[in-house]
C-alpha cells in the first residue's frame, strides 16, 4: 500500500459528551470524525436521556432514537454538526477572532494545522455558550477557564473588550488582545464586533460595538429599533446604550438565561426549518413548522406577522433565519424568542432577505402583508389593528431616538430618515385612513 493511500484512510475521531442545562444532564455523545479532508459528525443519545421523563429532541434533525445519527455538511457553508449544536458555534466575527489568533500562533509554529470545525465549536466559553447545550470532555466543560482565570468579564471590562475588538477589526491586534477575546468574543453569531459581558446586576449580556465601516450610529440605532419594537407590542430583550470613552455601544440582555442564570434551550429559525445556509426558505414554511412545534402557535404566528410588518417599516432587511429564534418551554414545545438584531438600514432596497412565501417572493409592501394575513391567523380587521399599533410606534422614532438614554443627535437622526420615513410608511398611513 502506498503512503498516499495510508494517509487518505487515516481516521481521526474526537469524542465529547453533550450535557444539558445548568444541572449538566447527560444527553448524548458527539463524535467529530476527520478522514483526510472530509469532516462529519455522529451523535448518539444516552440511554438515560431516552428514558428521562423530560426528554425532548435537542435538535429537529435528531429524533429520539438509539444509535448513532450521522451529520454531514450539505454545502461548504453549512455545519458538520446537528443544527442545535451548530447554533452554538461562532459565526463570522467569532471565527475572525479565532483565525487571527491561529495565524499568530502559526508564525511561531508553521506546522500548526488549521482549525477544524470542532476547534471552532469548542472555542466558545461554556459560561456564555448560546442555549442550554454544553460540551463535556476529560472532566470539564469546554471551554472552562483555567484555574485563576475568570470566565465572562464583568461590566467594568466592557471598555477593554471594545479596545480589543477594534484592534482586531483594524488589524492592530496583539497576542494579548486575542487571548483576552478568546471565548468572550466568540460565543455569538453575526458579522459585527461584539462580546459577552455581565451587566452590573450579574446578568449575561451582549455588548455590541461600532464598526470602523459604519456610516450611521449602528449601536444607538439598534437600541432605538428595540425600543420601538417594544412600543409596537413585540417582545424584545432589554437593551440600552452605554458610552465607552464617548463611543456608544449597545448592551443587550441575553434571553437564553433566566434571572437566576439558568440556561434555556435555543434554536434558530434556520435550525427549526433544517435549512441550509444556501437555501432560500420562506416564512410560510416556518409558519407550518411553528404550528407543529410551538406551545401557542396562534399567538406566535401572529407575533411573527407583527415583526415582519415592523421590519418593513423600519427597513430592517437583514432578516435571515439566523436572526429569528425559539426557546424551549420545558414541556415538549417551543416559543418564539424575543426579537433581536433589529437594525434600521437607510439606503437599502426595502425588501426582506427571507421570502414571505414561495409564490410571493420577498416582502416589499404593506399591501402584500395585509393580503396574506390569513396565513398568520389574522382577519383583515385584526391585521389593520396591528398595523395601527406598529405604524404608531414607528412614527415616534425621532422622539424616542433623541431621548437621553439613546441620545441620537439631530444629524444622526437625519442619517436614519430613509429607514423610517418612506413610501411604505405612507402606504400604511393611507390604509389606516381608509379604515
Amino acid at each position: 500500500m502506498s503512503a498516499h493511500h495510508a494517509i487518505a484512510r487515516t481516521v481521526l475521531q474526537t469524542v465529547v459528551q453533550v450535557h444539558l442545562g445548568t444541572e449538566g444532564i447527560l444527553v448524548g455523545q458527539l463524535t467529530f470524525v476527520q478522514q483526510g479532508r472530509r469532516e462529519f459528525s455522529q451523535f448518539a443519545y444516552a440511554p438515560t436521556w431516552l428514558a428521562h421523563p423530560h426528554r425532548f429532541e435537542i435538535s429537529p434533525d435528531l429524533p429520539l432514537q438509539e444509535g448513532y445519527q450521522v451529520h454531514k455538511a450539505p454545502t461548504p457553508d453549512d455545519s458538520v454538526f446537528p443544527f442545535a449544536l451548530a447554533d452554538t458555534a461562532p459565526d463570522a466575527w467569532g471565527r475572525r477572532v479565532i483565525d487571527r489568533a491561529h495565524a499568530k500562533a502559526r508564525r511561531a509554529n508553521p506546522q500548526l494545522a488549521p482549525p477544524t470545525a470542532f476547534d471552532y465549536l469548542c472555542a466558545v466559553e461554556d459560561s456564555s455558550r448560546v442555549g442550554a447545550l454544553r460540551l463535556f470532555q476529560d472532566g470539564q466543560y469546554l471551554q472552562t477557564v483555567q484555574a485563576g482565570g475568570r470566565s465572562t468579564p464583568p461590566f467594568i471590562e466592557l471598555e477593554r473588550l471594545y479596545t480589543a475588538t477594534r484592534a482586531v477589526e483594524t488589524g492592530r491586534d496583539t497576542a494579548e488582545d486575542l487571548a483576552y477575546l478568546q471565548g468572550k468574543g466568540t460565543s455569538l453569531g453575526g458579522m459585527r464586533p461584539k462580546c459577552t459581558v455581565l451587566d452590573e446586576e450579574g446578568q449575561l449580556c451582549i455588548g455590541k460595538f461600532p464598526s470602523v465601516q459604519d456610516r450611521i450610529s449602528v449601536p444607538r440605532a439598534e437600541v432605538l429599533a428595540l425600543r420601538l419594537a417594544d412600543l409596537a407590542g413585540i417582545r424584545t430583550a432589554p437593551a440600552r446604550c452605554v458610552l465607552l470613552q464617548g463611543t456608544p455601544a449597545a448592551l443587550i440582555r441575553r434571553f437564553d438565561r433566566t434571572a437566576q442564570q439558568q440556561r434555556i434551550p435555543y434554536l434558530s429559525a434556520a435550525s427549526m426549518l433544517q435549512a441550509s445556509r444556501n437555501e432560500d426558505r420562506a416564512y410560510s414554511e416556518l409558519v407550518d413548522v411553528m404550528r407543529q412545534r410551538c406551545a401557542a402557535p396562534a399567538d406566535d404566528v401572529r407575533e411573527l406577522w407583527r415583526r415582519l410588518l415592523f421590519n418593513l417599516l423600519i427597513t430592517n432587511t437583514d432578516d435571515h433565519l439566523q436572526n429569528l429564534g425559539f426557546l424551549y418551554d420545558g414541556a415538549g414545545h417551543w416559543r418564539l424568542a424575543p426579537a433581536f438584531d433589529l437594525n434600521p438600514m437607510p439606503g437599502r432596497l426595502r425588501e426582506s432577505k427571507t421570502w414571505l412565501s414561495e409564490d410571493t417572493g420577498p416582502i416589499d409592501s404593506v399591501v402584500l402583508l395585509i393580503e396574506r394575513c390569513a396565513h398568520f391567523d389574522l382577519r383583515r380587521d385584526e391585521a389593520l389593528h396591528t398595523l395601527a399599533e406598529v405604524h404608531g410606534a414607528v412614527a415616534r422614532w425621532r422622539q424616542v431616538g433623541r431621548s437621553p438614554d439613546i441620545g441620537l443627535t439631530h444629524a444622526e437622526l437625519d442619517d436614519l430618515i430613509e429607514a423610517f420615513e418612506h413610501d411604505q410608511t405612507r402606504v400604511a398611513a393611507a390604509l389606516l385612513h381608509q379604515g
